[in-house]
């Protein structure tokens, strides 16, 4: 699952907008998913949704387009999750569209254990990050207290024992870009016609 609602209100257009040489982020993280080997993939849209539609190829994806996206990340992770209706799907792996610096190895790791009663994170640094494992029979808690900005947080932090952290410093970036420096950082740049809107 990628989450590619955000507005990016500090960056000037919405994340899954937002350019690398060229493509849209959107684009590079469906590549990256398809990449390690992640059979289905669903993406929610929110800011922008139909200029996403656009400017990116979304066809290996399901689209969800989540109408409460200013509300933060928790719904959705909400409208993410009540998609998935394949019940062959036993787990989900959740990254945002904001990290450049993902790579389908950092995927793969996180993605080892697709077991339905599993949590797992990549960590950066000893910090946990993206991506994550979310196993189905989390995805009910998960749902009922995924809030705000903090997303899936309040779970996974009533679950901490139960979390298999995976180290990923090796193999990826675990940044996300929040902020103008970063993008400056990363070469990132709003398409043309987002610029003054």
């Amino acid at each position: 699952m990628i989450i590619a609602a955000g507005g990016g209100r500090r960056l000037g257009g919405p994340e899954a907008l937002l350019c690398l040489e060229g493509r849209p982020l959107v684009s590079r993280m469906i590549e990256t998913m398809t990449e390690a080997g992640c059979g289905q993939l669903a993406v929610v849209l929110g800011a922008a949704a139909d200029e996403v539609r656009a400017a990116a190829d979304l066809s290996p994806a399901t689209v969800v387009v989540n109408r409460a996206w200013g509300t933060g990340v928790g719904s959705s992770i909400r409208a993410g999750l009540a998609a998935l209706a394949d019940e062959r799907v036993e787990a989900v792996v959740v990254v945002p569209v904001d990290m450049p610096g993902l790579t389908p190895a950092a995927v793969r790791r996180v993605a080892a254990l697709p077991y339905p009663d599993v949590l797992a994170c990549a960590t950066y640094d000893g910090l946990r990050g993206y991506p994550m494992l979310f196993g189905r029979r989390h995805w009910a808690g998960i749902a009922t207290l995924a809030s705000a900005d903090v997303g899936a947080r309040p779970y996974l932090l009533a679950h901490k024992d139960q979390i298999i952290d995976i180290a990923c410093d090796s193999v990826a970036d675990g940044k996300r870009v929040d902020s103008p420096e970063l993008m400056a950082l990363y070469g990132l740049t709003v398409p043309p016609q987002r610029v003054g809107v």
